[in-house]
């Protein structure tokens, strides 16, 4: 009698699991929306987060939250990682963010980037944002730049003006133009030729 009723205990408890997986429908792209905005203003907020560190992020259609990136403090990592737990609707956060090596070169290297980047009068104007959209990330002298500027002209300025570091071994210039920025030098030039 014992095992028949473990038996029958044991079939509804995987019935039941099984219902529930089945009832984990995706998220509609309007829940997606609201989740990768609030993801990005929560990781954006961190009070740590700074030019140094670079936090991407994917939000799948069950609920789950990738995130990616590099940065150089180990603590920011796990404090994304609890800010984004938090958020209605994101069932699993998988933290793929690297943590950068400690490193006293690459700290001096990171300080020569951001002044020779931010101390040139085209791009001084992106420092003077809460988060700069120039982030400046340093592994072992080889310097990443990612985010995002205004127009064509800045990425290449920016790229020249990192590889001009002294103790840098590569720049990899990952920075993305806004749409529209490549339309504003393309009219100029064009007015320039009339």
């Amino acid at each position: 009698m014992k095992k028949s009723l473990w038996f029958v205990v044991l079939v509804s408890a995987l019935s039941f699991s099984v219902m529930a997986q089945s009832n984990r429908e995706a998220l509609s792209p309007k829940a997606i929306q609201r989740i990768t905005k609030e993801v990005r203003h929560e990781l954006v907020m961190l009070p740590f987060y700074g030019v140094f560190d670079n936090l991407a992020y994917k939000v799948d259609p069950d609920g789950t939250v990738t995130l990616l990136g590099q940065v150089s403090r180990p603590t920011l990592k796990s404090d994304a990682e609890n800010v984004v737990k938090r958020i209605e609707g994101v069932e699993k956060v998988v933290n793929n963010i690297e943590v950068l090596p400690t490193s006293i070169n690459d700290d001096n290297i990171r300080r020569a980037v951001y002044r020779a980047i931010y101390g040139n009068s085209v791009l001084a104007p992106y420092q003077l944002r809460a988060v700069p959209p120039i982030h400046i990330i340093v592994k072992n002298g080889h310097v990443a730049l990612e985010g995002v500027v205004a127009r064509a002209m800045d990425k290449q300025i920016a790229g020249m003006q990192a590889n001009g570091v002294s103790g840098v071994f590569s720049v990899e210039n990952n920075l993305q133009v806004e749409e529209g920025g490549d339309k504003d030098d393309k009219k100029k030039e064009k007015d320039d030729k009339k």
